[in-house]
């Protein structure tokens, strides 16, 4: 019932939006790409005769986001990457950790049904991250230890079948996939530890390095402005596996609100919310907000 609720709160942005969406210019065929990078950094220092207390520190992330799409006639081809990364470091730790770190590939492609907002679909979602992760902890010594538990396509997500995509425009659509093969890979060496039982890390077997499941899957991507200057971006993934626990249904959120200051200068907020009881029985949650330099191309 939680997840129900959740679940329904998430879909409300995108639920609004989509009644009170205007109509735009009908795109011309041939490629459409863009994309932007930004950096936000933040740091504070203070030396020893500071009295208000604090320790110094510095955090710095990089973001980027690339589209590039595709139509001639009733055909479009929608692609999408992400790639952020992040991290901080106090002077009271031994090691610097990360606050991001995502690689995420999304591919549409759609043929148009008559003329109307419905195409018949095939899709593929891919994501990863860059750098390993790591549990911290302290020795007998109490000097700071870590313990490496994911990596580069460990774990590593694909997601891919064929459905039908509803598309008002390129910044609203949603598509529904009731026939979604999905591949869970990981590196063999965390699934071969003393101790290991199937389905402990990721939902991987002892031993294997992969998993299969075959499911649906609802994909939904709102983005709309506020007030002048400001948008907000909202992208919903949602899927059941029928294999097993098809009502347990793995949920991926995330909110981006940008300010922009002018052509180079923005503020940023990011709330993300990951369920998947593959790898948590629980709701993972992300936020970050800073200020930073932000390039368009």
């Amino acid at each position: 019932m939680k997840k129900l609720t959740c679940l329904f709160l998430l879909c409300v942005p995108i639920s609004l939006f989509a009644q009170g969406a205007e109509e735009k210019e009908v795109p011309k065929d041939g490629w459409t790409k863009g994309g932007n990078i930004s950096l936000l950094f933040s740091q504070a220092a203070f030396n020893e005769e500071w009295t208000g207390g604090g320790t110094s520190n510095y955090a710095a992330n990089l973001n980027l986001t690339y589209d590039f799409n595709y139509r001639k006639g009733p055909l479009v081809w929608d692609n999408r990457i992400i790639a952020d990364y992040g991290v901080t470091k106090t002077k009271e730790q031994e090691f610097t950790r990360k606050t991001n770190d995502r690689l995420e590939l999304n591919s549409v492609l759609g043929k148009q049904i008559k003329e109307t907002n419905w195409y018949y679909s095939y899709f593929l979602n891919f994501k990863t991250q860059f750098t390993s992760g790591y549990e911290y902890g302290e020795d007998v010594n109490d000097n700071e230890i870590r313990t490496e538990t994911t990596k580069f396509l460990s774990p590593g997500y694909l997601q891919t079948g064929p459905g039908l995509l509803w598309k008002k425009n390129d910044d609203l659509s949603v598509n529904i996939s009731p026939a979604t093969a999905k591949l869970i890979f990981v590196d063999n060496a965390f699934t071969s530890l003393p101790g290991y039982e199937d389905g402990d890390y990721f939902g991987v077997d002892m031993g294997e390095s992969t998993r299969f499941e075959f499911g649906a899957s609802i994909n939904g991507y709102a983005k709309f402005d506020i007030m002048k200057n400001v948008t907000v971006e909202n992208i919903l993934n949602l899927y059941s596996n029928y294999l097993e626990d098809p009502q347990n249904i793995d949920i991926d959120y995330t909110l981006n609100l940008i300010m922009a200051v002018n052509k180079f200068i923005t503020a940023n907020a990011t709330f993300q919310a990951i369920y998947d009881d593959n790898a948590v029985q629980a709701f993972q949650i992300r936020e970050a907000l800073g200020i930073g330099v932000t390039y368009g191309f």
